[in-house]
């Protein structure tokens, strides 16, 4: 029941993503004017791909040299981008020198992303964390079919109700946190309660890992101003365990993270708490 259920959320009220420009825009923009398929321009990398396809939190990189990838992607109203890639449509990618790991690699230039704007025509734009052009975007790209390719990254994504949530503004940190940055985040953190194996590691290149008390878990994340935090998770076992804790489902709906005194707090884009960490001996 809850996969139809989900499945009828995707597809309800959709709407055509941004096909067009938006004239005159400078500066961040709602992040759902990101979701459609964008021909990639003025990236240093060659092998970058040729086409980036934003769909609700679905990522397609279409035309790299290892093939098509697939992966996630988390934006936020105040122009942090951040982008993961975890699997690899193309089966020969083995057989291409370099692309044994496209899979379980973000690419090099991607990984450079963490945020975005709108240019004075409209287009956005990608930075990265000196808010240096990485890539630019252009609309309506179309992919080309191929033996590889799922038929779905063909269509041009649509901009759907589950979409607008999970994109809307997260609203302020209360007051009476301290905004985490990734100074203060890196590190170990464990839940307050739970299974005692349960954990998540921040690493200083972008990357958590962590596990529920059974199941390894793992992903990127990236923190901005006033306690910003994005988190992306991948695939995972579904290994039962009694007073497991869901640490990666705290941080991909997590939106804030503050500090109270030494305790991590953790709050999606209503500023509800999903999950409270304390620091690792």
């Amino acid at each position: 029941m809850g996969v139809l259920l989900a499945g009828c959320s995707r597809q309800s009220h959709p709407e055509p993503a941004n096909p067009q420009p938006i004239p005159g825009t400078s500066g961040p923009v709602a992040p759902t004017s990101l979701i459609g398929s964008w021909t990639i321009v003025d990236v240093a990398d060659p092998g970058a791909g040729t086409i980036l396809r934003l769909a609700d939190h679905d990522l397609d990189l279409v035309g790299s040299r290892c093939g098509t990838l697939g992966g996630s992607w988390r934006a936020s109203n105040d122009g942090t981008f951040l982008a993961d890639i975890y699997t690899a449509t193309t089966t020969a990618v083995e057989g291409i020198p370099g692309c044994a790991n496209a899979s379980r690699e973000t690419p090099e230039w991607l990984r450079r992303v963490t945020a975005y704007h709108f240019d004075g025509a409209g287009l956005p734009v990608l930075l990265d964390a000196r808010a240096q052009r990485v890539a630019r975007l252009i609309p309506g790209a179309t992919p080309t079919p191929e033996p590889d390719k799922a038929d779905d990254l063909l269509e041009p994504p649509v901009i759907t109700d589950e979409a607008r949530r999970a994109l809307t503004p997260a609203v302020a940190l209360p007051a009476k946190l301290v905004p985490v940055d990734r100074h203060r985040l890196a590190g170990r953190w464990v839940p307050l309660t739970g299974h005692k194996a349960a954990y998540v590691k921040f690493t200083a290149d972008g990357e958590w890992r962590g596990s529920d008390g059974c199941n390894d878990e793992s992903g990127r994340w990236i923190t901005a101003a006033n306690g910003t935090l994005l988190t992306t998770a991948r695939g995972t076992t579904l290994t039962f365990c009694a007073d497991s804790v869901s640490v990666g489902g705290w941080l991909v709906t997590a939106r804030r993270a503050g500090l109270d005194g030494q305790i991590l707090v953790l709050l999606d884009a209503q500023g509800t708490e999903t999950g409270r960490l304390s620091p690792a001996n």
